[in-house]
């Protein structure tokens, strides 16, 4: 009867012992699960390749622009590049748009949303003006243009820079298409944006004049130019103080256009025609695919 109960107690500390770690593993399974990361949608996305859905792409915009403060008041650049996927459709586009008298805004993205964005909030800060009967405010025209790019979630692409002087002294700010904001001392947007910050963290300094601000404005857009191929053409500059402001457009041309080093004209019979076939009028022509582009 003895043994029998010590083989009993000898079996029931083993069972105990691999229940304990049965679940100690369990454990660490589950410890394990909620770490590190996840790549349940990688394979998601595979398997939808496989049956055919398209995967959404991200949006490409092509352009650099900046702004940064100076003791008198703020110096906001842009390049002038305009293109529509790889094909450079401006090569002289205005992208810092006026938004009152003493508020300017450079925009990135889409250029129908940035342009029409800007003209909006402009017509708002001159009914403003006229109901209050004083100079708006950089914070006024940062608060509608926030909550108007909010209610679009996004899909209003605006990248943007506003940049102003008020009672308040200078401001600068960056606005995202989703309607989220920074206040900074210098700031940049767009594809170009990191060549153009680079060149401001390693330039920047508190109380900078006039100059050393434009000429630091200028080298970082010019960064953004060389180093990003979305951006390029000229820099133009927009110089706001109190009281007035100075537009350089342009401020300088980086992107020169070269000259042709041969002649490029072939005589009549150069190509041979292997075959002749009659004009199809184009009102005979069917339209099999269609592609919309986007100017960024």
């Amino acid at each position: 009867g003895v043994q029998a109960v010590q083989t009993f107690q000898h079996y029931f500390k083993q069972i105990n012992l691999s229940m304990a770690s049965a679940a100690v593993e369990n454990f660490l399974k589950e410890d394990e699960e909620v770490k590190g990361f996840s790549f349940e949608n990688c394979r998601r996305n595979a398997f939808l390749a496989k049956q055919g859905a398209e995967m959404p792409k991200a949006r490409k915009t092509g352009t650099t622009i900046c702004g940064v403060i100076f003791n008198e008041g703020v110096v906001l650049g842009a390049d002038t590049r305009a293109t529509g996927g790889s094909i450079v459709c401006d090569l002289n586009c205005e992208k810092i748009h006026y938004i009152a008298d003493n508020v300017y805004c450079c925009g990135a993205g889409t250029a129908a949303d940035t342009e029409f964005t800007t003209k909006m909030i402009s017509s708002k800060m001159e009914l403003l003006k006229l109901r209050t009967g004083r100079e708006g405010r950089v914070i006024s025209a940062l608060r509608m243009l926030k909550q108007y790019l909010f209610r679009y979630q996004g899909h209003i692409s605006a990248a943007l820079v506003l940049g102003g002087v008020d009672v308040n002294g200078p401001a600068l700010y960056t606005v995202y298409p989703h309607g989220s904001t920074d206040k900074l001392p210098y700031v940049t947007m767009g594809s170009g944006s990191l060549a153009a910050m680079s060149v401001f963290e390693d330039g920047f300094k508190l109380g900078m004049n006039e100059e050393e601000a434009k000429n630091l404005v200028f080298h970082a857009i010019r960064a953004g130019i060389v180093n990003d191929l979305g951006s390029g053409s000229n820099v133009d500059i927009t110089v706001i103080r109190k009281g007035n402001v100075e537009v350089f457009r342009p401020y300088q041309v980086v992107c020169k256009k070269s000259e042709r080093a041969g002649d490029y004209t072939f005589p009549v019979g150069t190509t041979v025609v292997t075959s002749s076939t009659e004009m199809v009028p184009f009102s005979a022509l069917t339209v099999t695919d269609e592609e919309v582009m986007e100017i960024s």
